[in-house]
């Protein structure tokens, strides 16, 4: 081992390993001395952005934590636990794989699938169902086809390998995220309560054994965690190494070792090494359980001879956890991982004190408090300044009347209809296993939101992602309450009660006081909404340094709080489809139609005006407009039911009318331009379909409660009429809509 590695290490290494000066000092005043480099690695990690939120936790704290269904606040544990009913727990968590998937798109976006499993698993819980958003630069581009192509390929491979059923997610094009793709992936998995018990991330006992188990760890993905906690720039290729490499049959191998130790009993906290690999696992359980760890890194099972041991402790090779077991109970543990080849080594015990000890052949290399490296514990917490852009109030002035109607309305139709962000994303889902286990049941009647079932019960769990960031970025606050009602509203169509919300914060430089101005008032728009809708937000994932610097030119992207909900669905009946049913059916449109073509895809896409304010959202209509969509779905009242989001009323028409075969005829009202009536993205409405003998029960019903609602038309054989029109037939508009994105590539 080099000398060097144990000698004071001064502020010149410090700041080249990201650390501030500030940070510097506050280290050696927590050591009482100068730090070796062991041990500022071990800080620069820790105290990255990535891991331990220093620019982002003053804000996340006012995030509400409480709901009816919560049995895990947010931060206590490695995801968020909610209880669905009948003894089952439902265990979820959505994190951000942005700059990895950007380096190397296939590894990037398959290490994201891996981790964010094992986050779930660790619990004790087995993953059922994932779901991801994924956001690219504009599809004509060279790089965005071969990033695609790798992520989707990453995700499905890994997904279908490792046997956890991909469900539903959400795919994005603009040429803000061009250098800087969005990786955001989400895992739910199942707990019985009252045969299983939730395995925590705290180390407890002092004189426990703290093993290693899973994969060797090697060289890949050192200093992951910083790497992701800076701007990507022309050099960044050079980051490659901290690019995690992944091995889907090696986690499945894990996942059943784990399943079964966690029914011996035996296991007293168990986390999976992502971030900052060893260092984060350590510090993090041994802070939890107010304890510390003394840890032999020479035991630690290794890939390549000549490792050091800073390069053991930043390794974030895959497919590895950290467990502390109960004293005395090692051999069950061991015979467990024998049982599925995989490595199990003692690498160390707890103590107790609040100090984490690292060995190397018997020398002390490192040693440090642990409380100190930990969010919430002694690491840096900063209140950054803040200003509102230059640009927010320019798009406050977006004039409605300065826009001219087409004339030929039902080109601008076939031409949304076929872009990528509305037409099918075919291309992305037939490259995942989504009938694996055989949990899905939103696969032959498509749902807004995927419905996860569970066996031998009468519920089941629905679940998705959602996040428009143009609208975010028009204005952040109203731009993720609408994302937040979004979510709520695809569950709520489906036929569930929404429940509990994990994030995935993506946004640029927060030293940037205009990126940190959106990321401050995303969380106020967040807040509002759960708060709303009794949607507690149970964790996430906090991801800056979202931008490009190319040739001195910062680009970031635009601000992407992505929302990861689930509901729980108390009795299957209640499933909800989008398909239209059956020719005759009436269709309705519930909420208000108003004037509004403001961020459309429709505005930006037809009349290429990219600067307009957010579209027409009212907290209280959205939730009055749940509360009656759940009450009419409990009382059988509607047929299929679809929220309207982008393209508006005749993109959401076509999904009802493309998934089904059938058509439809309508009237625009004549009060509302026909191209905002057609193609506005007003929020809280949603088109559903009635038969004709439940008509006069559900206008009754509707009655009761003041939410507006309109009788649009009603379902064709196959024929699209607007206003006595004929707009074609069903299947042209299909044909345009399944192969937009193929063609393009």
């Amino acid at each position: 081992m080099s000398e060097s590695t144990l000698a004071p290490a001064g502020v010149e290494t410090a700041k080249e390993l990201g650390l501030l000066p500030e940070e510097y000092d506050k280290i050696k005043e927590i050591l009482g001395r100068e730090p070796n480099f062991n041990e500022l690695s071990i800080y620069s990690v820790m105290w990255s952005e990535h891991c331990s939120y220093k620019n982002s936790i003053v804000w996340l704290k006012t995030l509400p934590k409480d709901g009816p269904h919560m049995l895990v606040k947010a931060g206590e544990e490695n995801a968020g636990l909610v209880d669905i009913g009948d003894g089952i727990a439902c265990a979820f968590k959505i994190e951000s794989h942005n700059h990895p998937s950007a380096l190397e798109p296939y590894q990037g976006a398959a290490t994201g699938v891996g981790g964010i499993n094992r986050d779930i698993f660790t619990m004790g819980a087995r993953p059922v169902a994932q779901l991801n958003s994924l956001r690219f630069g504009e599809l004509k581009s060279e790089r965005t086809k071969w990033l695609l192509k790798g992520v989707v390929k990453g995700i499905g491979n890994y997904g279908n390998s490792f046997g956890v059923p991909t469900v539903g997610g959400e795919v994005y094009f603009d040429k803000c995220y061009e250098q800087n793709p969005l990786v955001n992936a989400f895992s739910a998995g199942i707990l019985n309560t009252k045969t299983d018990k939730m395995i925590s991330a705290k180390a407890k006992g002092p004189g426990n054994p703290v093993f290693i188990i899973g994969s060797y760890t090697g060289k890949d993905g050192i200093a992951g965690a910083a790497f992701a906690s800076k701007d990507l720039t022309e050099a960044s290729s050079e980051d490659i190494p901290s690019v995690q490499v992944g091995d889907p049959f090696q986690e499945k191998l894990l996942l059943e070792a784990t399943m079964e130790l966690a029914k011996t009993g035996a296991v007293v906290g168990m986390q999976d090494m992502g971030a900052a690999g060893i260092t984060c696992s350590t510090s993090e359980m041994s802070a939890g359980g107010g304890v510390g760890m003394r840890i032999d890194l020479d035991k630690v099972p290794q890939r390549q001879d000549d490792m050091q041991p800073w390069e053991i402790l930043l390794s974030e090779s895959q497919e590895r956890m950290l467990a502390v077991i109960e004293k005395g109970r090692e051999h069950e543990v061991i015979a467990i991982f024998d049982k599925w080849d995989l490595p199990c080594e003692q690498i160390g015990e707890v103590i107790n004190e609040d100090k984490l000890q690292y060995y190397w052949h018997g020398e002390l290399v490192a040693e440090t408090p642990a409380s100190p490296l930990v969010l919430g514990g002694g690491a840096p917490v900063y209140y950054r300044e803040h200003r509102e852009p230059a640009y927010f109030k320019e798009y406050q002035q977006f004039d409605i009347n300065e826009i001219e109607v087409p004339e030929d309305l039902q080109a601008v139709a076939k031409k949304l209809i076929s872009h990528p962000n509305i037409a099918s994303k075919r291309f992305v889902y037939d490259q995942y296993d989504s009938m694996v286990g055989t949990v899905n049941m939103s696969t032959n009647g498509p749902t807004d939101a995927a419905i996860v079932n569970l066996k031998d019960t009468d519920r089941a769990i629905a679940m998705t992602v959602d996040c428009n960031s143009r609208y975010v970025n028009a204005d952040p606050e109203t731009g993720t309450m609408i994302a937040v009602a979004e979510a709520a509203r695809n569950i709520v169509v489906s036929g569930g009660i929404p429940s509990a919300v994990t994030n995935c914060l993506n946004f640029g430089n927060p030293y940037n006081p205009e990126v940190y101005w959106q990321f401050v008032h995303a969380i106020k728009g967040m807040g509002r909404a759960c708060e709303r809708f009794q949607t507690p937000v149970t964790g996430g994932n906090v991801s800056f340094y979202n931008q490009t610097v190319l040739k001195e030119k910062t680009e970031p992207v635009f601000p992407t709080p992505t929302i990861g909900m689930i509901g729980i669905v108390e009795n299957k009946e209640h499933i909800t489809t989008i398909p239209f049913k059956q020719k005759g059916d009436l269709i309705y449109m519930l909420g208000e139609n108003r004037n509004d073509i403001s961020s459309s895809q429709y505005l930006v896409n037809i009349h290429g005006i990219e600067k307009s304010t957010v579209p027409f959202f009212s907290l209280e209509e959205e939730y009055s407009l749940q509360e009656q969509m759940k009450m009419i779905i409990r009382k059988g009242m509607v047929a299929s039911a679809h929220d309207i989001s982008e393209g508006g009323i005749f993109v959401a028409l076509m999904e009802k009318a493309m998934s089904s075969g059938l058509g439809f005829d309508i009237t625009t009202d004549s009060a509302i331009r026909r191209d905002a009536y057609l193609f506005g993205e007003s929020q809280s409405r949603i088109i559903v379909s009635v038969d004709q003998s439940k008509e006069d029960d559900f206008i009754d019903l509707m009655m009761l409660n003041g939410v507006e609602f309109d009788l649009m038309g009603h379902v064709t054989k196959g024929s699209i009429r607007i206003d006595d029109v004929d707009w074609g037939h069903v299947e042209e508009y299909k044909e345009l809509y399944d192969t937009a994105i193929e063609k393009a590539l």
